[in-house]
């Protein structure tokens, strides 16, 4: 996560960006990328300090980031007057406690601020009274890293990238039962068949996909005709009732149980949930065990009382996190409703 601090005048704005698999390769193979995307919003913004908040689980990462700092700094890069103009710029690194609750921007400014990383209620939105009640804009590594690329080139070439009406490329970060998992950048607009079958090589042999996650686990999941026809864009893969979110995918070929997969997302949900907002920290909790095979043996009984979870947690959540979790079981319910109610009957 990167935090640009500015100072227009007398006051201080902050940019932010969450670092997911995708954002830790970045980081970890071409930090000064990132730096440079940094000092460029910095200098559009008038910003004079910089913070870059990393999750803790990644101490290899911080080597090499706080060596690329110093680096950047001896060669007048950072720090005062840089290259000899009249800009400064300072850029610290600050490791978070590796808290899942941190990527939420309001829970991220108060563990920077040293407070517990509960999520902040909007308004006052971040843009205006963000990190120590300043104005703070939020921002992510994936963006600041393609920063000074764009600024060397036409304003037409990012938009250019896209396809299918899309402009620009998204980072992707595919993992699961493929052959070639890793992180992709692809065109947005892209098939998300052509990703999986033609670029991550499909399956082993003797299995077919039946589901593949969106936005990490947070997106619920996507199967049947979607996976032939979704492309790689927030509009067809929201068309599809899900979201693109960071692009983090998981594929989950035919020897995955869809009702255990479901089980060990909402399960991190609940783990990772901060506890603020009764909805979530009990909604969570309640979802988790009917996946347990806790609850109602009636299915529709089992369908109401989950589906009135859900539609509570969407609607008065303080978070993405209590919002999007539903998502995983709504998806579980409607892609593969034999399979839910092989599971609440026969228990």
């Amino acid at each position: 996560m990167l935090r640009v601090i500015r100072r227009p005048l007398s006051a201080m704005r902050m940019k932010a960006s969450r670092v997911v698999f995708k954002d830790r390769a970045i980081l970890d193979y071409d930090p000064f990328a990132v730096i440079e995307g940094m000092t460029i919003a910095a200098y559009a913004t008038g910003a004079a300090r910089g913070i870059i908040y990393l999750r803790y689980e990644y101490p290899e990462t911080n080597l090499r980031l706080e060596k690329a700092v110093a680096d950047a700094y001896q060669a007048n890069l950072l720090g005062k007057n840089i290259a000899g103009t009249n800009f400064s710029f300072e850029l610290y690194v600050r490791r978070g406690g590796g808290a899942y609750i941190c990527g939420e921007e309001g829970s991220l400014l108060n563990s920077l601020e040293g407070k517990h990383p509960f999520p902040r209620n909007r308004p006052p939105f971040p843009v205006t009274n963000g990190f120590e009640n300043l104005p703070t804009v939020v921002n992510n590594v994936e963006t600041l890293a393609a920063a000074a690329q764009i600024m060397r080139r036409a304003v037409e070439w990012y938009p250019s990238l896209g396809l299918n009406g899309q402009a620009g490329t998204k980072v992707v970060s595919l993992s699961g039962d493929v052959q070639r998992p890793g992180n992709y950048e692809v065109p947005f607009g892209l098939p998300l068949r052509t990703l999986i079958y033609d670029w991550a090589g499909g399956p082993v042999a003797g299995r077919h996909i039946q589901a593949v996650t969106m936005a990490g686990l947070s997106g619920g999941f996507l199967s049947g005709e979607a996976l032939e026809t979704a492309t790689i864009d927030e509009p067809s893969i929201r068309s599809k009732g899900s979201m693109l979110g960071a692009a983090g995918m998981i594929v989950l070929d035919d020897s995955r149980d869809m009702i255990e997969a479901a089980h060990n997302a909402i399960e991190f949900f609940a783990h990772e949930s901060c506890g603020k907002c009764f909805p979530c920290r009990l909604g969570t909790q309640r979802l988790t065990e009917r996946l347990s095979g806790e609850g109602p043996v009636e299915l529709q009984v089992w369908l109401d009382e989950v589906n009135d979870l859900n539609a509570a947690m969407k609607a008065v959540s303080a978070c993405g996190l209590g919002m999007a979790a539903p998502l995983v079981i709504e998806s579980l319910i409607n892609q593969f409703p034999a399979r839910v109610q092989e599971f609440v009957e026969k228990r």
